[in-house]
């Protein structure tokens, strides 16, 4: 079947065509790098790297951007209150964003590039809207007239009124339109700035992804992606300042992931419902983390819960026991198999794709001979990877442990108490060897006895 997705600009499934089939251009807006990445951050994160992963099976060559915003007022005020370089604020936060998102198994994009390193674009980009009379200078700021562009609003399909509200927009005297939005602004000694016609100064938010995705994905492009929290005033402002300094579409097709609520609340450190991917990490397997997120249409609002992880843990632990049972199987070299490609090409039906798993895991349980299994395994492992899940050898996920403080039972503890059963058991001590599997159970290390032995996992 076509790759249908849900396109914000339409407001509908459209079929997906691009603009060149031998080579797929998307945009993601990533990380602004001052701190960990919290819970709300990783979702469109996961998201788009299950699009990224159907769309390099689809087609010969995708390029995939997504940004890092390492010049902002938040950072800003991060190094004002800590004391710490903003560069090596920025470097720093960077790497734990990549540690983090890394064992949510999100594959790299193509190019990550920087908003730092494409100043000259950014300048290139807004004297252009100057010149075009899109955007003026006023008190060492230059900003992009909103009533210039006649269909602005398309995206989010806001009145002029609503925009204004929503927009936050700063009461400036300066502005012509309070509408108007901030391409260039002036920056006193102590912030980050460089030179341009108008001053030492230093971007807005919104123009460093219009620059960045010109360079490396040209002025129209096939995919826009990001969370539902962007759509205004963010990305409208982008189709704004591209469409109008290009002369030409921008992104074609717009995706954005819902919101995301904790337990039913909006994510909040007063709440105390506040999580960074990294807290999790802490007490779950990233898989654990990721396939909790593809349990939910991306589409819709998700709602994090400590119910909703567990279940996703033993999702994940029913598919790597029916691997385990295969570990002396070589899985046969398949394509991925049709339901679950036919699922995910409906607007990225992830709770479907997921529900195939099940059934995948099911035939790998019952198949009769080598062959079979092979067979078996080898669909199971190529659904799996392409929502990013089963990337570990099933032993290894079956160890793992939460980060206890070295509180929790070691291998070497629970190889100890395996060893100690199996003597019970030999001199027939009965209640001894019971007494040890109830302890490990009651720590949270379930043993398995069969024909090679007793293994364990902990649950």
């Amino acid at each position: 079947m076509p790759l249908v997705l849900y396109n914000t600009l339409t407001r509908k499934k459209d079929v997906f065509e691009p603009l060149n089939p031998d080579r797929v251009g998307m945009y993601v807006c990533g990380p602004t790098v001052y701190d960990r990445a919290h819970i709300g951050n990783a979702r469109p994160v996961i998201v788009f790297d299950v699009l990224y992963r159907l769309l390099t099976r689809l087609y010969p060559a995708v390029t995939y951007v997504r940004n890092i915003t390492d010049v902002d007022d938040k950072i800003n005020q991060r190094a004002k209150d800590s004391g710490e370089p903003i560069s090596a604020i920025t470097e720093r936060t960077t790497k734990m964003f990549h540690d983090d998102i890394a064992e949510l198994n999100a594959a790299p994009p193509t190019i990550e590039p920087r908003a730092t390193d494409h100043i000259n674009q950014m300048l290139t980009m807004i004297e252009g809207l100057i010149a075009k009379g899109f955007a003026y200078e006023a008190e060492g700021h230059v900003l992009f007239s909103v009533p210039s562009m006649k269909d602005y609003g398309a995206l989010s399909r806001r009145s002029m009124d609503e925009m204004m509200a929503g927009a936050r927009v700063e009461v400036a005297p300066y502005k012509r339109n309070p509408a108007d939005f901030v391409l260039w602004k002036p920056s006193t000694p102590d912030l980050p700035g460089w030179d341009s016609p108008w001053g030492r100064g230093r971007p807005g938010w919104h123009i460093e992804c219009s620059a960045m995705s010109g360079q490396y994905l040209g002025v129209t492009f096939d995919i826009h992606g990001g969370g539902q929290d962007l759509v205004f005033p963010h990305h409208e402002n982008e189709i704004a300042q591209s469409v109008c300094a290009n002369g030409a579409p921008f992104a074609r097709y717009w995706l954005h992931n819902g919101y995301l609520m904790v337990e039913g609340e909006k994510m909040s450190k007063s709440l105390g419902n506040f999580f960074t991917v990294r807290e999790l990490l802490e007490i779950a397997p990233g898989e654990a983390i990721r396939l909790a997120m593809l349990s939910t249409h991306y589409h819709q609002p998700f709602d994090w819960t400590a119910d909703g992880l567990k279940q996703a843990r033993a999702t994940l632990d029913r598919l790597y026991t029916a691997l385990r049972g295969a570990a002396d199987i070589v899985a046969a070299e398949v394509a991925a198999p049709i339901e679950v490609m036919a699922a995910l090409e409906d607007d990225l039906n992830t709770p479907l794709a997921i529900s195939h798993l099940h059934e995948l895991a099911g035939n790998l349980n019952k198949a009769a001979d080598t062959e079979a299994k092979a067979q078996a395994k080898g669909l199971l492992l190529a659904a799996a990877d392409l929502l990013g899940v089963l990337k570990q050898d099933p032993e290894a996920w079956f160890r793992w442990q939460p980060d206890s403080g070295g509180n929790g039972l070691s291998e070497a503890d629970i190889e100890a108490a395996i060893a100690a059963r199996l003597d019970a058991r030999k001199t027939k001590n009965w209640a001894e060897a019971d007494r040890i599997r109830k302890d490990l159970a009651e720590q949270g290390v379930v043993l398995e006895d069969g024909p090679a032995g007793t293994s364990w996992k902990r649950v």
